[in-house]
């Protein structure tokens, strides 16, 4: 497993804050969108956002990511518009949850907003296209993702074409990481994302998957938002909603090579494969221990509460 030196493997969040050298972060995604790639619109109303991101946080994700603009091509929005969307759901659900909030957006005016009503993050899938919003990050002290996409965000990018992918991708990230300090972000504020995807083909997201550990090489907290991408469903010629397993498997292949955030739609199932890792690592310890620790071989699970209430019953017959 790739262990990436970290300049600032510990990042201070307003309600928590995460050892990057020994936690890997689920950040999940609520996109308040009629039109969002994997859900269709199920989280566009208010109500079944805040409660989608709610349940997220009680399924263990470390990282709720609030959207109210698909990256793929289309119709601007006025920045009033997408606050409009993602803001009372940040201020509801920063009400309910200590967990990091982030608003995934490019516009300064909308990252002003969402930091204001509660938001740790901006996750900027542009790169830094709007050099405005570096600067609102800045001026209220919060944390920035800087995402790789070369395309002016909601267009059209045909045939993507790179010399060597990762290492453009790598030096694209490490100017616009220099832009972000240039404009104050803080080093220990920043977090970098190869943008599976976004503005590449299927081989392309295969290769920087591949060489995930490049882009870690950077020292900055890494992000794989690889989750029921079309790279998955190209590779293993699946619709999203057969994608999970093989979005598991994406993200342990980054993790392995040095990735410290997945950005995924199934929560539990991500939650689970990223604790077994950690677990694995040293990093934390297992919930409990049972299975051949005793005289005999106990068997390897807890007690359900049923399992507890029928013995309990049992024990009340036989007293009675």
């Amino acid at each position: 497993m790739h262990l990436p030196q970290l300049d600032h493997p510990v990042h201070r969040f307003a309600h928590r804050s995460i050892d990057f050298s020994r936690q890997i972060a689920v950040m999940a995604i609520i996109n308040r969108t009629p039109d969002s790639f994997y859900d269709g619109g199920a989280t566009f109303a208010l109500r079944p956002a805040i409660d989608a991101a709610l349940l997220a946080a009680q399924q263990g994700a470390d990282w709720l990511d609030i959207g109210g603009v698909p990256f793929a091509p289309g119709p601007a929005l006025s920045w009033r518009d997408e606050a409009d969307r993602i803001v009372p759901v940040i201020r509801a659900v920063r009400a309910g949850t200590d967990a990091l909030i982030s608003a995934d957006t490019f516009l300064p005016e909308v990252a002003a907003a969402a930091i204001d009503a509660g938001a740790d993050i901006i996750n900027d899938t542009t790169g830094l296209s709007h050099p405005g919003l570096g600067k609102v990050v800045a001026d209220r002290g919060a944390h920035l993702v800087i995402t790789h996409s070369v395309a002016p965000p909601r267009t059209v990018y045909p045939r993507p074409t790179y010399g060597d992918v990762v290492a453009d991708v790598t030096e694209f990230l490490r100017l616009r990481v220099g832009l972000a300090l240039e404009l104050g972000v803080g080093a220990d504020k920043i977090i970098v994302d190869p943008g599976h995807d976004l503005n590449k083909n299927t081989l392309h997201t295969l290769e920087i998957s591949r060489r995930f550990e490049e882009i870690a090489a950077l020292g900055y907290p890494a992000l794989a938002a690889v989750s029921n991408k079309d790279f998955i469903g190209e590779t293993l010629d699946q619709p999203k909603h057969e994608r999970t397993a093989g979005s598991l498997a994406a993200a342990t292949l980054c993790i392995m090579n040095g990735a410290r955030i997945v950005r995924m739609h199934n929560v539990p199932e991500s939650v689970s494969a990223v604790r077994l890792i950690e677990a694995t690592m040293g990093w934390r310890e297992p919930v409990y221990l049972k299975h051949n620790m005793g005289e005999s071989n106990e068997p390897s699970h807890a007690p359900s509460a049923r399992d507890v209430l029928s013995e309990r019953a049992v024990r009340s017959d036989r007293r009675g």
